[in-house]
């Protein structure tokens, strides 16, 4: 397949992470007890490989601990593997942590401002979509206010709304979803359907496997940090079911 067609191309990957016990803190404790901390080498992926294509909305599923969004933060590049390489093909946008980037004494809309730019917005484009961003966030009353006075469920709205606005290729989701009120849950649901129909590259890390079954059209099962089955959605989700039930 012509390298333009792939948007993710994750090659044979390995990360682990140095889990410390007993680690000392002070000056004194590192002189006194420098053989005693204890270190554990925990491997969280195992010599991943996949490629997701320009269009496909694809679903990470597994249990806690699989390695679902280790995966999606090396595809982001906030991480970085030990092993084996990651390639992304478009701008990238993700949605890995409720309101991560938000400076908690800013007003949402200086946050707006702010987190927009890390996606790569300018000035001028963030000022041309900034109503957008807040009419879909339904945050009108609120927008000036410090974030740090938000919900979570607030939180959510702002951080979807901006992350969805930037005209990505790509857009990275981790179970933000699952935030927020029934009703905008529904509305970024559309969104999503409506990204879908414009040919953007989704991909979603969720424990809810109707939204898998609803929105993807591939589904990749995760077990102990490897590719346990990668395939049609329905076919995945049923094995999965039946072996975790």
């Amino acid at each position: 397949m012509p390298k333009d067609n792939i948007a993710i191309h994750v090659e044979h990957v390995d990360k682990s992470f140095n889990v410390y016990y007993d680690k000392t803190n002070t000056m004194k404790e590192k002189l006194l007890f420098w053989n005693r901390t204890k270190r554990e080498v925990r491997q969280i992926l195992k010599d991943i490989s996949l490629e997701i294509k320009k269009g496909e909305v694809v679903g990470l599923i597994g249990v806690n601990g699989s390695g679902k969004s280790t995966l999606l933060k090396l595809m982001t590049k906030i991480i970085y593997p030990n092993k084996g390489k990651i390639e992304t093909n478009g701008k990238l946008t993700s949605l890995l942590e409720l309101g991560a980037g938000f400076h908690p004494d800013f007003s949402g809309r200086e946050n707006i401002y702010f987190n927009a730019s890390i996606f790569g917005l300018t000035r001028k484009e963030i000022d041309r979509r900034m109503e957008q961003i807040i009419e879909f966030s339904e945050l009108k009353d609120f927008i000036d206010n410090p974030v740090r006075t938000y919900s979570s469920g607030m939180y959510m709205r702002l951080a979807f709304s901006v992350a969805i606005n930037v005209d990505a290729d790509i857009l990275l989701i981790d179970e933000i979803l699952s935030v927020g009120d029934q009703h905008f849950q529904e509305k970024c649901f559309q969104k999503i359907e409506d990204l879908k129909k414009e040919g953007k590259t989704i991909v979603f890390v969720t424990h809810g496997m109707e939204s898998v079954e609803r929105f993807c059209t591939r589904a990749v099962w995760l077990h102990q940090g490897s590719i346990k089955m990668d395939g049609e959605t329905k076919t995945v989700i049923k094995q999965y079911l039946e072996e975790t039930a």
